[in-house]
């Protein structure tokens, strides 16, 4: 065995405890109580699912409620009223809104985890952000789509960023840029800025067969806009264990490498998605009479063994999925709390877990789907909308798993790893 695929090995084998389901903020209230608050909105956000998708966003009313339960100040810096919580609970609470709407649970999770963002940037852009409306949240665009013109006190940006999901409820946008090289004849290097909502406006553009319901529109800046350098962190920054948010936010979860547990929220959707897919066949099996066929009517879908193998295998794909995820956030989160640094071998792996759970959880879904029949395919039924929207959230650049199993293959044979993490 290689000394990689001996470490990862032993990385299998780690216990550790969920550091980040501890809020460190004196009057936060009791995860168990922001995990009641999710599974109390599951109905609700399960009965307005087919108008989400239709309406291709969710609504103001949901994202009241999201903000009313404090699930966007879950991962908030505490300056501004947030509860500090980690990346285990945030998998808590998106993973069980996931189960009544995906595109939904998608908004929640990219707001929230962009609070979290946010806090690693430099504390006057966190003022800049949240000293005015300490709700304020954050959409988001990450591709460097195009390059920033450095101008006296920061940058000049124009142009068009795809896929902001949730663009219809931000205050604040956060764009992927190119910087110009720092030294003549260094490449540009990529990274984020953020721009107040006064500084774009949204193309309606998002016409899509899954993931409906995100509203991932394009964020649009037609006339230049000046963007303060305070505004900026790069991708090396974002990727370090001292971003410059660090300075001001003590928590060690300010510490944790960018791609290191960010893409728990992608992850987490389509978790709880899977879980709701399972419920669904449950609900359906029991109460279903078939109508006949090759199947022979008068019988309940329950009887029949195809459908309790692949009931089963769904439900062994979730918990195998949420186990990864758990496993290898809490480690994170563990570490940072002790100070250690994240080794790059912990990063590939986490960045093959993150893939891997999408690919189980997607199977799930799948596996629920070809299990309900030609009555499933009716546009009021959950399960198919489910199994869209699984489909789509596991081709995502970040959870693409030939891309990032390649990577992982390529540092498990020595070879330089190509690929985020």
């Amino acid at each position: 065995m290689t000394d990689a695929a001996s470490l990862f090995a032993r990385l299998n084998h780690v216990d550790l405890p969920a550091a980040g389901r501890k809020s460190p903020v004196k009057d936060a209230p009791p995860l168990d109580k922001i995990v009641a608050a999710a599974t109390e909105l599951v109905p609700m956000l399960r009965a307005r699912a087919q108008r989400t998708e239709q309406e291709r966003r969710v609504s103001e009313e949901t994202t009241r409620a999201f903000h009313d339960a404090g699930f966007f100040k879950l991962m908030q810096p505490a300056r501004y009223g947030g509860y500090e919580y980690g990346f285990t609970a945030f998998i808590d609470v998106v993973s069980e809104l996931a189960r009544g709407c995906t595109s939904s649970s998608w908004g929640c999770s990219l707001g929230a985890i962009h609070q979290w963002l946010v806090g690693t940037f430099p504390e006057e852009a966190q003022d800049d952000v949240w000293r005015k409306d300490p709700s304020a949240i954050v959409c988001g665009s990450y591709a460097p789509a195009t390059m920033a013109e450095k101008v006296d006190g920061g940058y000049r940006v124009q142009g068009k960023w795809l896929f902001a999901s949730n663009v219809d409820n931000s205050q604040w946008a956060l764009l992927g840029v190119q910087f110009p090289p720092e030294e003549k004849g260094a490449p540009p290097s990529a990274g984020f800025l953020l721009a107040p909502r006064a500084d774009w406006s949204i193309e309606d553009n998002w016409h899509v067969a899954g993931q409906a319901g995100t509203g991932s529109k394009a964020v649009v800046i037609d006339t230049p806009v000046f963007i303060p350098q305070h505004r900026k962190l790069s991708f090396a920054e974002a990727s370090s264990n001292a971003p410059p948010g660090a300075e001001v936010n003590a928590n060690p979860l300010y510490r944790i490498p960018f791609l290191s547990a960010v893409p728990v929220c992608l992850v987490s959707p389509i978790i709880g998605t899977a879980q709701g897919a399972v419920d669904a066949l449950i609900e359906l099996a029991g109460s279903r009479v078939t109508r006949g066929a090759v199947a022979g009517g008068g019988n309940r879908l329950s009887e029949f063994f195809p459908v309790q193998s692949r009931l089963a295998e769904a439900s062994a794909s979730v918990d195998a999925a949420r186990l990864l995820l758990y496993r290898d956030t809490a480690q994170v989160e563990q570490m940072a709390a002790e100070g250690r640094i994240i080794s790059v071998e912990q990063r590939i792996r986490n960045r093959r877990d993150h893939a891997f759970a999408a690919r189980l959880s997607r199977d799930a879904v799948e596996a629920v789907f070809a299990s309900v029949g030609g009555a499933g395919l009716a546009l009021n039924q959950p399960i198919q909308r489910m199994w869209r929207d699984a489909n789509a959230i596991s081709r995502h650049i970040s959870l693409n798993w030939d891309a990032v199993s390649s990577m992982v293959g390529q540092y498990l044979l020595g070879l330089e790893p190509k690929g985020q993490y």
